[in-house]
C-alpha cells in the first residue's frame, strides 16, 4: 500500500500481483493494473519468481518493488529481474547474498571486525549437531532461520530436552514462509533491547544512516511497537552504532534502503545481529522523524540517481511511535484471529493537536483476514515533538479505532501506552512476558475511567430514552427519571442526573462530587462515543447490553448497567451459571490448518505431551495435553481446517 501511494505521488503507474486469497484486496483495487499469479499458499504464488517476471512482461512493467517479504531478499530473483531487463528496486545481488542470508552475514561481519553475538556461524546438520553446539555456547540459545524475517523461524531454547522439537519447528516454519529451512544458532542475550539502524545507499558509493529505531516490544519475536529514536541511546552510542552500520553497508556496496539490526544491553553495549536487505514494516517512524519517503528514495536510487543529501544534512526531528494492529486475540495468548472485518474504522490521518497521526493499512471494512499471511491489519504511527507527546497522540488515536468481526490487539496497545514503565523508556525484548506474566486480560478501570464509563452510560441511556419516546411511569416521575444506580463490576454508584445546558451534570450521591459531561456525540447504533468529561475529551467504544452497555476506554473494558433503584436491589441475587466441563477435551486455541497429529486413539499421554501441530498465519503452534489420560477419540486429521475452540481430541 505504501508503495502504491508513493508511486502515485511520483506519477508512476502501478501493477499489483495477487494470489487467490488477495483477489478482492484493497491493493488490487488501488492498482492501475493487477495480475493473478496463483493459489493462496505463498510457495505457489508470491514465492515463484517466474510468475512475477511473467506479470512484468504481460504489463510492460519496468521495475519491481518486492515489498516487505517473500522474494525481497532473494539474490536470484534480483538477477532474474536484471536478466529480463527489469529494474529490481532493492540492493544489488551481491549485497543481498552477503547480508540478506543470516549465516553469510554473520561470517562477513566477523571478517570485517564487527562485534557479533556469540554463536555458531554455520548451518545446523540435525538435532545432535544442534545439541552439541548449544552445549558449547551455553544455554539459553536462539535457533534462527537463515532466510528468516518478520519474527518467523525463531525459537529460544533454555535446556537440552527442548532442542530437537525447537529445531523441527523452526525448519518447518522456514520452509513454509521462505522456502529455505537452513538454521543457525547463537547465544540468547538475557534482558536485551532490539535497536536497528536504517541505512540508505546509492549506486555511486554514498551511504548514510537515518538514525535508529527501537523495536524491543515483541511477542514471539514479532515486533509489536516500534519507535524512533530509541530512548536508550545517547548521542555517543548513536554515532558509534550508526558509523558501524554505514561501514558494514559500504563494505558490501549496499545501494538501497536496508536495516542493520543490533541487540543492545541495558548498559548501551551492542552486538550485530543481522542485516535486512529490504524495506522494514516499521519504516514509517523513520520517515516521520526525518521527513524522507523511503520508498521514493529506493525508487530514485534504483533509477541511478545519487542521494541528494549527506549525513550532515540529516537530523532527528521529534519522536515517532508505531503500533502494529494485528488480527489476534490478546486475551487468548495473542493467537491469530481469522474472519471478516465486519466493521473497521481507523483513526483520521493528519494533524491531531500538536501531533500527527498516520495510518498505513492494506484492508478495508468487509475484507477477510485469512490464515495464509501475516495477521497485520494496519500500522498506526504517531509523531510528537517529544516522546511523551507521541505516546499521548498514540493513546488518543487508539481510542478512535473500532473493529468488529475479528479479535485484535488494540486494547493491549492502549495498555502499553498507559504503562509507567513504557512511558519511562525502560524496555526489553521480554517486556510483554514481564509485564503480563499470566497473559493479557485487559486492565481494571482506573477511577478516572470509572467516571468516564459512568458518564458515558448515563448519556447513552438519556439519548435512547428520548429517541424511543418512552412514556411509561418511570420516565414520567421526575425523581425516578433522574435517580439511577450505575453498576460496573462489583461497584455500585447512586447518581442523580440533570440537564444544565450545555452540560449533563451527574451527581455522585455517595461521593459528594459531580461529573460534568459536554459535547456528547453519539447515536444508537454507533460504536464510538465522543464527549468531554470535566474538561478532558475522550472517546469510548460502546455496544448495547441488557440494561446497559459494554464500554471500552483504552485498555479497560466493562459491562456497565444503568438500573432503577428497585432493579438495583434485585441485581446480583440470581445464582451464577455453571460452566461447562471441558477438562476431557483438547480444543484448538485458534483457527488454522492441522499440520500433524502426534497421537492415536487409545494412546496414553502425559501432561505436556504434543497432541498435534496447527499452523496459522505462517506460525506453527504445538497443542499439548493439559492432563494425563487416554485418547478416546480424535476429531481431526492432518490437512483439516479447524476453528477456534473446535474440539480436536477427547480423553476417555
Amino acid at each position: 500500500m505504501r508503495v502504491i501511494r508513493t508511486c502515485r505521488r511520483m506519477g508512476i503507474a502501478t501493477v499489483v500481483v495477487y494470489s487467490e486469497a488477495d483477489a478482492g484486496s484493497l491493493a488490487v483495487e488501488m492498482a492501475d493494473e493487477a495480475v493473478a499469479i496463483g493459489p493462496a499458499p505463498a510457495a505457489q504464488s508470491y514465492l515463484v519468481a517466474e510468475k512475477i517476471i511473467d506479470a512484468c512482461r504481460q504489463t510492460g512493467a519496468e521495475a519491481v518493488h518486492p515489498g516487505f517479504g517473500f522474494l525481497s531478499e532473494r539474490a536470484d530473483f534480483a538477477r532474474a529481474c536484471a536478466d529480463a531487463g527489469i529494474v529490481f528496486i532493492g540492493p544489488n545481488p551481491h549485497a543481498i547474498e552477503a547480508m540478506g542470508d543470516k549465516i553469510a552475514s554473520k561470517r562477513f561481519a566477523a571478517g570485517a571486525g564487527v562485534s557479533c553475538v556469540p554463536g555458531h556461524i554455520g548451518e545446523i546438520d540435525g538435532p545432535a549437531h544442534a545439541a552439541e553446539i548449544a552445549q558449547a555456547i551455553g544455554y539459553p540459545v536462539m535457533l534462527k532461520a537463515s532466510a528468516g524475517g518478520g519474527g518467523k523461524g525463531i525459537r529460544v531454547v533454555r535446556q537440552a530436552t527442548e532442542i530437537g522439537e525447537a529445531l523441527s519447528g523452526v525448519k518447518a516454519e522456514a520452509r513454509g514462509a521462505f522456502g529455505d529451512d537452513r538454521v543457525f544458532i547463537e547465544k540468547f542475550i538475557e534482558n536485551p533491547r532490539h535497536v536497528e539502524i536504517q541505512v540508505l545507499g546509492d549506486k555511486h558509493g554514498h551511504v548514510v544512516h537515518l538514525f535508529e529505531r527501537e523495536c524491543s516490544i515483541q511477542r514471539r519475536n514479532q515486533k509489536v511497537i516500534e519507535e524512533a529514536p530509541s530512548p536508550l541511546l545517547d548521542a555517543e552510542t548513536r554515532a558509534a552504532m550508526g558509523a558501524q552500520a554505514v561501514a558494514l553497508a559500504q563494505a558490501v556496496g549496499y545501494d538501497s534502503a536496508g536495516t542493520v539490526e543490533f541487540v543492545a544491553g541495558q548498559d548501551r553495549s551492542f552486538y550485530f545481529l543481522e542485516m535486512n536487505t529490504r524495506l522494514q514494516v516499521e519504516h514509517p517512524v523513520t520517515e516521520l522523524i526525518t521527513g524522507l519517503d523511503l520508498v521514493e528514495q529506493m525508487i530514485r536510487v534504483a533509477a541511478g540517481e545519487p542521494l541528494a543529501f549527506g549525513q550532515d544534512d540529516l537530523a532527528i526531528k521529534g519522536w515517532a511511535i508505531e503500533s502494529r494492529l494485528y488480527a489476534e486475540d490478546p486475551y487468548r495468548g495473542f493467537l491469530p484471529s481469522i474472519g471478516r472485518l465486519v466493521r473497521y474504522a481507523a483513526p483520521e490521518e493528519g494533524p491531531r493537536g500538536e501531533g500527527i497521526v498516520r495510518v498505513d493499512s492494506g484492508v478495508r471494512e468487509g475484507d477477510e483476514i485469512s490464515m495464509f499471511y501475516d495477521p497485520m491489519i494496519a500500522k498506526l504511527a504517531t509523531w510528537g515533538a517529544t516522546r511523551q507527546g507521541a505516546i499521548e497522540t498514540m493513546a488518543e488515536a487508539l481510542e478512535d479505532l473500532h473493529i468488529e468481526g475479528v479479535g485484535h490487539n488494540a486494547s493491549f496497545l492502549s495498555a502499553v501506552m498507559d504503562q509507567h514503565r513504557f512511558q519511562s523508556g525502560r524496555l526489553s525484548t521480554g517486556y510483554i512476558g514481564e509485564e503480563f506474566p499470566d497473559g493479557f486480560h485487559g486492565l481494571t478501570p482506573s477511577d478516572a475511567q470509572v467516571d468516564v464509563m459512568t458518564a458515558a452510560a448515563l448519556a447513552m441511556q438519556r439519548v435512547q430514552a428520548r429517541r424511543n419516546g418512552r412514556s411509561h411511569a418511570v420516565l414520567r416521575s421526575p425523581r425516578a427519571r433522574d435517580e439511577w444506580v450505575v453498576v460496573l463490576g462489583e461497584r455500585k454508584r447512586r447518581v442523580r442526573i440533570a440537564d444544565v445546558a450545555p452540560e449533563l451534570v451527574v451527581e455522585l450521591l455517595d461521593e459528594d462530587r459531580v461529573l460534568r459531561l459536554e459535547g456528547v456525540d453519539w447515536a444508537p447504533g454507533r460504536a464510538l462515543l465522543r464527549a468531554t468529561l470535566d474538561g478532558t475529551p475522550f472517546v469510548a467504544e460502546v455496544a448495547p447490553a441488557a440494561e446497559g452497555f459494554v464500554i471500552r476506554h483504552r485498555a479497560a473494558r466493562a459491562r456497565v448497567l444503568v438500573l432503577t433503584p428497585v432493579s438495583a436491589e434485585l441485581h446480583g441475587r440470581l445464582p451464577p451459571r455453571k460452566a461447562a466441563d471441558t477438562s476431557r477435551q483438547v480444543v484448538s486455541p485458534m483457527p488454522g490448518l492441522v499440520v500433524s497429529i502426534d497421537v492415536a486413539t487409545g494412546d496414553e499421554v502425559k501432561a505436556g505431551q504434543t497432541i498435534c501441530v496447527i499452523e496459522a498465519m505462517k506460525m506453527q503452534n504445538i497443542i499439548r495435553a493439559e492432563r494425563d489420560g487416554v485418547i478416546k477419540q480424535l476429531n481431526v486429521g492432518p490437512g483439516d481446517s479447524v476453528g477456534a475452540d473446535e474440539v480436536l481430541a477427547e480423553f476417555a
